[in-house]
């Protein structure tokens, strides 16, 4: 037994080895992962192997697990939503592999859509090219080719994330086979009776002058020019608070370019709302001594406070279905706009902001159309491909509500004035 104070011996002057008296398990695992260069190596040898189609050849009799991919679009390299979508996928495909079953996973891609044609029109503006006086083929061809370009950078850099896919065969929308099995799937609905002509609101560039889907369209912090609007009470159904007679509906919009639209007002059934009377108005008021008006009980203060109103009296307060069969006048009623605007009742109208009501313009909205469409509400076209008014627009024609470079036109300002 040493003493407190002695030291155990110093293995080089011994020559003893004390790695031989610890037991280390043996491995041919390397202590380092040294993943930046072995990862490409295994993705090498899957590639060798040609390992999809191993993995397809031993599954041939077991049922069939297919994950249908939603294509990402053919342009620019993966970023990380990218790589989590094709990680998680895979995941999937490989433990329904692992579970028995033939999992099959085919890659593919969006090669149609406005950011391809708009990369293509960016290296014409480096040129100086303008896009119109380029031969619409050749556009085309362009487009596929950079389309195809990127096919090819995605899928290399698919395969470095280690997903296993039928890359030598994979879909793209821009092959002739995939565009002709579109025209067949219209014939069917054509054939069955399913096809119509009609008109529905869509997300439009002026610009581009096309339609933009959801994932195409980013939405910014804008500072609108909002208005308030008075719709003349012209009819009333039997049994109407009398009270509403001689009234005007009060709507909000931060879109004055949609006025022209207008053909209805939506409001909610449940809510509280009243007529009042102006007696007492301040500096810039937007309203005169004695109009009347009908406004949600709880934006009272609210539109008071913007209209620059400082006095009023209430003539009757009651609920949304009392305004049930209301017809009113459009504000420019008397200028082209001769017709009626129903009042309709809606489960989107809240008193979260604006006086209760909602102008319906069917054309220019996805409620809008919904309720234009349950109510027979005319649905019309006034604004062309490029923005402006159409020439059959009452006062408003070739008002620019979007100009060529995506700002807003002069539509706004017209309509307020």
């Amino acid at each position: 037994m040493t003493e407190a104070n002695d030291t155990l011996p110093d293995a080089g002057a011994t020559g003893l080895d004390y790695k031989q008296t610890v037991f280390l398990p043996k491995t041919a695992f390397p202590m380092r992962a040294g993943l930046p260069k072995k990862e490409p190596e295994i993705a090498a040898e899957w590639e060798r192997r040609d390992l999809f189609a191993r993995l397809r050849r031993i599954s041939a009799e077991r049922p069939k697990y297919v994950l249908h991919d939603g294509p990402p679009y053919a342009n620019g390299h993966i970023h990380i939503g990218t790589a989590l979508n094709k990680i998680l996928k895979d995941i999937v495909v490989r433990s329904y592999q692992m579970l028995g079953r033939d999992s099959v996973y085919v890659p593919g891609w969006d090669c149609h859509g406005l950011p391809i044609e708009w990369k293509i029109e960016e290296e014409y503006r480096a040129k100086g090219k303008d896009k119109d006086e380029v031969p619409i083929l050749e556009l085309r061809r362009q487009c596929r080719d950079f389309a195809a370009h990127w096919v090819g950078v995605h899928t290399e850099e698919f395969k470095r994330l280690g997903v296993i896919g039928d890359w030598k065969r994979p879909y793209l929308t821009m092959t002739l086979d995939a565009e002709a099995q579109i025209v067949r799937e219209i014939h069917k609905f054509l054939m069955g009776g399913g096809l119509y002509r009609g008109l529905k609101p869509v997300m439009w560039s002026v610009v581009e002058k096309t339609a933009l889907a959801e994932a195409e369209v980013e939405y910014e912090n804008h500072i609108s020019k909002a208005m308030h609007v008075r719709f003349p009470i012209a009819r009333m159904p039997a049994g109407a608070p009398a009270e509403l007679a001689g009234a005007a509906v009060a709507i909000w919009t931060t879109t004055p370019w949609t006025i022209p639209s207008n053909r209805a007002i939506a409001y909610a059934p449940d809510m509280a709302y009243t007529v009042i009377r102006i007696v007492e108005v301040g500096e810039g008021a937007t309203v005169k001594l004695g109009d009347r008006l009908v406004i949600a009980t709880e934006l009272l203060e609210t539109v008071g406070s913007h209209a620059r109103v400082k006095l009023y009296d209430v003539e009757w307060q009651g609920r949304g279905a009392d305004l049930a069969g209301l017809v009113c006048h459009h504000p420019l009623y008397g200028q082209g706009y001769d017709y009626d605007v129903p009042l309709l009742p809606a489960d989107f109208v809240t008193a979260e902001q604006g006086t209760g009501f909602v102008h319906i313009a069917p054309s220019h909205g996805e409620d809008d159309y919904v309720l234009g469409t349950a109510h027979g509400l005319e649905m019309t076209e006034n604004v062309s491909a490029d923005g402006t008014f159409a020439a059959h627009v009452p006062l408003f024609a070739g008002a620019a509500t979007y100009t060529q470079d995506g700002k807003p036109g002069d539509a706004d300002q017209r309509v307020i004035d």
